[in-house]
């Protein structure tokens, strides 16, 4: 290898740097253990194919990203992507346990999903099997009491103003806390994974009770989606008054 041509390791330590990390941060946020990144950062180790996925994952960027070197494609680094998020133009699903409003639809391939949902699901019960999904995700309480149920954690119970934040691939819950009605929160989804969105879609099963709006992926028209949507909603408000 040339001396001009970069090592996993230059890329790795430049990777690092350009974000302000220290070895043991990047440990934290890779699960690679800090004693291998060092070697990895010193080209006196490598790191497999099944690591490098690992790696690009945890930290929420594509592979390809891992081996740019610092200024390169920087042309293309501002997307200037930008969204207004309003609640008559997400996409609505409704299910027995939640009212999910995703939020932006419009911007594809994002790596981040912002879904308002409105949560009624009393028991672990009632809610079913903890779901699971790639990538981690952010929910911060706006109205109401939620209790949350982890894989590999007590529950916890968050009020108004609190929040969690959590490794989605871990199975998890989302129900209201004893004494609440209905809770609403906003949550953001975040995954390296360009599919998340058909992901999340894919989790509400075929009978979910909505315009059975298709994976985001498939979505070009979204008209027939929120007309759907607000049509389900005020059936649902007909009947019950």
């Amino acid at each position: 290898m040339g001396p001009d041509q970069p090592t996993l390791g230059k890329l790795l330590r430049g990777l690092r740097q350009r974000n302000g990390w220290t070895l043991k941060e990047m440990s934290e946020r890779s699960g690679i253990p800090v004693s291998t990144l060092s070697k990895v950062e010193h080209d006196r180790l490598t790191l497999t194919y099944d690591k490098l996925q690992q790696l690009s994952q945890r930290l929420g960027m594509r592979m390809s990203e891992l081996f740019a070197e610092e200024g390169e494609g920087s042309e293309t680094t501002v997307t200037a992507r930008r969204s207004i998020g309003r609640l008559d133009r997400a996409i609505q699903v409704t299910t027995p346990n939640y009212d999910y409003h995703y939020l932006c639809p419009e911007i594809r391939r994002k790596r981040m999903i912002p879904v308002l949902t409105s949560i009624r699901a009393k028991t672990v019960a009632e809610f079913g099997e903890l779901v699971r999904h790639s990538g981690e995700e952010y929910i911060y309480v706006l109205d109401g009491t939620i209790e949350v149920h982890t894989e590999f954690y007590d529950p916890v119970v968050l009020e108004k103003g609190e929040s969690i934040y959590i490794d989605s691939q871990m199975g998890h819950a989302y129900i209201v806390a004893g004494g609440c009605e209905e809770a609403t929160v906003l949550g953001v989804c975040s995954s390296a994974d360009e599919s998340l969105m058909s992901s999340l879609m894919s989790l509400h099963g075929p009978d979910s009770g909505v315009a059975d709006a298709p994976p985001a992926a498939k979505v070009r028209d979204l008209r027939p989606v929120r007309e759907a949507g607000e049509a389900a909603v005020a059936k649902r408000r007909s009947s019950g008054s």
